[in-house]
């Protein structure tokens, strides 16, 4: 059910009821259409049920199609987020974290490296005075294979 702008909207959990209250009007007359809503529904102070009789030229029917694209949106996005974490969840069962593999390897007394701490050996098997011509060619041929699939 429609509420006018500007309303504050509760959800009563004791009776499972969505409520609505109009705003206090803090001094004078206004003429905006919010006001005129508000005559047109009384002042009321109190917070009344969701069921509250809206007039036909209460809302534009421009309105009500941005109120509905609005809606539409937020589903579809809703829907994406939702699609997502299913993937994710889905990956996750498949798949384990680097740390969870690194422990089980140690346990079998191999240890995995991953392509940056490959590279940072490589970099300094390059800058070492105590490596040779071909150690250092050697590695900038394995340095150019690891680069590349960055």
């Amino acid at each position: 059910q429609a509420v006018p702008a500007g309303s504050h909207v509760r959800l009563n959990l004791q009776t499972g009821e969505r409520e609505a209250k109009l705003p206090d009007r803090e001094s004078g007359e206004s003429h905006t259409r919010e006001e005129r809503r508000r005559k047109r529904y009384g002042h009321a102070k109190h917070w009344v049920g969701w069921a509250v009789d809206v007039d036909a030229d209460s809302f534009t029917s421009e309105e009500l199609k941005k109120a509905l694209a609005k809606m539409k949106e937020s589903e579809k996005a809703e829907r994406k987020v939702s699609f997502l974490f299913l993937k994710q969840c889905t990956v996750r069962k498949k798949f384990r974290p680097i740390e969870q593999l690194k422990e089980e390897f140690e346990k079998l007394n191999m240890k995995i490296e991953t392509d940056y701490e490959i590279m940072v050996k490589l970099i300094s098997k390059f800058n070492s005075s105590a490596s040779t011509l071909d150690e250092k060619v050697a590695a900038l041929y394995d340095l150019e294979y690891y680069v590349h699939q960055v």
